[in-house]
């Protein structure tokens, strides 16, 4: 008599605790996947914005025009577009409080850029940590069925007085689709972690550079008001 070894027969026969990590990997597999689409859709989306607005920004256009463009925004201003609207707004508070200092202006503006900054940069690593936790643990948690699917194996050859192969293949062979499992749904994981992260990291810098000519232009218009006044 033959024995089924189909992966579906093989999970259908294993054991509980087996078939129980097998649906906890599903479950952060789908997880993984579901954060990795989600967060290739924020990280593309933010980057062809932030790609638009800089082409506004340096086309040589008048700031406030761009800032209540950034401002009537359907949900709100994102990005690089919400770093220069904190900025902007914050440069238009402190100069409408008299005779301030230009460097004072410019660190009151930065210290707002900086908070949106953070925001933003948080909003874009959000989920990342746990694509992380997946990636991290994932094949443990395989290989803890595996352990346990063949410590079964070998339990029940003590009850028979000769072992054969076609008695320790099914139970070995479905505690290794746990380690299978686990390998699927950590690979993707790890590989979207360490792509979305540099990505981030590179929108950061874009937003640090950013901020520092954005800086250098509110620290001259601040000069040029001073001395109009």
């Amino acid at each position: 008599m033959t024995t089924d070894m189909s992966i579906l027969s093989l999970v259908m026969g294993a054991s509980f605790i087996v078939q129980f990590v097998l649906l906890i990997l599903l479950a952060t597999s789908v997880a993984s996947w579901n954060i990795i689409f989600t967060k290739r859709r924020l990280i593309r989306r933010t980057k062809s914005a932030s790609d638009d607005f800089e082409a506004s920004f340096w086309s040589g256009g008048d700031l406030n025009t761009l800032y209540r463009s950034a401002s009537r925004q359907k949900g709100g201003s994102s990005g690089m577009a919400s770093i220069f609207e904190s900025g902007f707004r914050e440069f238009n508070r402190v100069s409408q409080q008299g005779d301030v200092e230009p460097d004072k202006v410019v660190e009151e503006c930065r210290r707002a850029m900086r908070v949106s900054q953070m925001r933003e940069v948080d909003r874009l690593e959000q989920s990342l940590a746990t694509l992380a936790t997946i990636g991290s643990t994932s094949p443990y948690v395989g290989l803890f069925g595996t352990v346990w699917g063949i410590m079964n194996s070998f339990r029940a050859l003590g009850n028979v007085q000769s072992a054969t192969l076609a008695m320790v293949a099914p139970g070995i062979a479905e505690a290794l689709i746990a380690t299978a499992m686990g390998l699927f749904a950590a690979i993707p994981a790890v590989i979207a972690y360490n792509r979305y992260a540099d990505k981030v990291v590179r929108l950061e810098i874009r937003y640090d550079g950013f901020m520092e000519e954005f800086s250098s232009i509110l620290q001259r218009h601040a000069r040029s008001q001073r001395k109009a006044v």
